[in-house]
């Protein structure tokens, strides 16, 4: 699959690059994304070299780990990545963002439009968020991108050596007006 470029409002969603190395790198110092994120600690040039010039291209070629860098649409610096893949017949959507660009609705407002490209193009009939239960950030951004919570799933994220449990989400076609690929009748309560 060749990468795509997805556009809102305010954003512009692209493959990462080699070009993007210095910037991966930066922003994968915060303490914040290496507490909640399986990147390495200390996270080095060379992860982000590997990271950009590897995943990011083997997984767009394979065409089942779709990773965006997420940009201001009129210019500016690498606010973070949204990334959807598949795992086990469905797939799942991750993201981090840059600390300095946290808080102003730009990662939920990228995760809806690769969650609708997921939907669109992949063919996703379903879409996962998966975050260590206190990630209350992570929920935030998956919550107002219309994800539900679903619950606890125990001792399901292996991290840093040890089980954590972990909140899973789902997104649908519908949540988005979106027609799914089969009729979903959702069970009565």
């Amino acid at each position: 699959m060749e990468p795509v470029t997805l556009t809102t409002e305010r954003l512009l969603l692209r493959a990462l690059t080699p070009d993007d190395a210095d910037a991966v790198h930066a922003i994968c110092q915060d303490p914040g994304i290496q507490r909640w994120i399986a990147v390495p600690t200390p996270y080095e040039r060379g992860h982000a070299e590997h990271f950009v010039e590897r995943l990011v291209a083997d997984g767009w070629r394979s065409g089942i780990n779709c990773t965006f860098g997420v940009l201001p649409l009129g210019g500016g610096p690498l606010l973070g990545a949204v990334n959807v893949h598949r795992q086990t017949g469905t797939w799942e959507i991750g993201y981090w963002t840059a600390k300095e660009h946290r808080g102003r609705g730009h990662t939920a407002e990228a995760v809806g439009a690769v969650a609708r490209w997921a939907f669109t193009a992949l063919g996703a009939e379903r879409l996962e968020w998966r975050a260590e239960v206190g990630n209350d950030g992570s929920r935030a951004v998956a919550e107002k991108a219309g994800f539900v919570v679903e619950g606890v799933l125990r001792a399901a994220l292996l991290h840093r050596d040890t089980l954590r449990d972990t909140w899973i989400g789902s997104l649908l076609p519908s949540d988005l007006g979106l027609p799914g690929t089969h009729p979903y009748p959702p069970a009565r309560s």
